[in-house]
């Protein structure tokens, strides 16, 4: 059994890391905060562009756009090189949420083995570089401060293969916080849309007696503010991804910090035991030793 020296130096390991745990818990939560504080302050633009979309498709809804699958959905199982969009983080001690992401980007290269994959993310960039898996593009800016310039960036990478003909799908594998204690990862295709996400929804929207004007036509005005969807889109998994990393580090710390306290009260317990044993030897010892001089001094 250790002795009382061993085990006070296992409690103070376990208090000092008690102190890092509780401080990463409480970083996760206020950039988890900030993060949603971003998101909701430039989610008004591009609901705002999304109802223009929805404009646009109900005035002409058979207008064409290589961002859209045709009105028939003759491309739909159109075959060929997909990219990936794949967002990690940059370190672990996040629970799960690392593994979700690739997991769903291996099932997505298992299913399209002719996929070229984006990762953002040191924990995904090592974790493909060390099973020898290519990465088309690492983005090796940090993913812990996702911003509208880097989400444009990655966009316009990504546009500028699909414009080109380069690959005929953009996936995006992100993590979304369906609320506030559960996430899942998902892999949404980018691009190519489907029209019916903007008909049907456009559909409810109230009728406008004047018909609008599109300048110089109805396509380019289309084609001309999808850039900026896909790149709204970006930046919302982006957040999106990082509030989860953040939640899902905050549910990790917590559980840390209730193994700490659990542990220090066995160790606590087992601590105080000991000193109880040695002090009862100690006590015997003492009494046995005057017992024992009693007896030399009675003979």
């Amino acid at each position: 059994m250790a002795g009382t020296k061993e085990i006070k130096t296992h409690m103070e390991s376990v208090r000092e890391t008690r102190k890092i745990t509780n401080a990463m818990y409480l970083i996760a939560s206020t950039k988890l905060r900030r993060a949603r504080q971003e998101l909701d302050n430039t989610r008004p633009y591009f609901d705002a562009l999304q109802g223009e979309i929805k404009r646009i498709f109900r005035t002409a809804a058979d207008v064409e756009s290589h961002y859209f699958y045709p009105a028939d959905g003759s491309q739909a199982l159109a075959e060929g090189t997909y990219a990936c969009l794949v967002i990690t983080a940059d370190k672990g001690l996040a629970g799960a949420y690392n593994q979700n992401a690739i997991r769903t980007a291996t099932a997505l290269l298992e299913e399209h083995p002719d996929t070229k994959l984006f990762v953002v993310g040191e924990y995904g960039r090592r974790f493909f570089d060390t099973r020898g898996i290519p990465i088309e593009h690492s983005f090796l800016y940090t993913a812990q401060n996702p911003t509208m310039a880097r989400a444009r960036e990655i966009s316009a990478l990504l546009l500028d293969g699909f414009d080109r003909g380069e690959w005929k799908k953009i996936f995006v594998v992100y993590t979304d916080m369906e609320s506030s204690m559960s996430f899942r990862a998902r892999c949404d295709r980018l691009l190519p849309f489907h029209r019916t996400y903007f008909v049907d929804t456009a559909q409810k929207e109230k009728e406008v007696a004047t018909p609008f004007e599109f300048l110089p036509d109805i396509k380019a005005v289309l084609n001309s503010m999808m850039p900026s969807y896909v790149s709204g889109f970006i930046y919302s998994a982006l957040i999106d991804s990082f509030c989860c990393e953040q939640n899902a580090r905050m549910t990790a710390m917590d559980s840390a910090n209730q193994n700490a306290e659990s542990l220090l009260a066995e160790l606590s317990l087992q601590y105080n035991r000991v000193r109880q044993a040695a002090i009862t030897q100690e006590i015997t010892e003492v009494s046995a030793g005057a017992k024992a001089q009693r007896q030399k001094k009675g003979r």
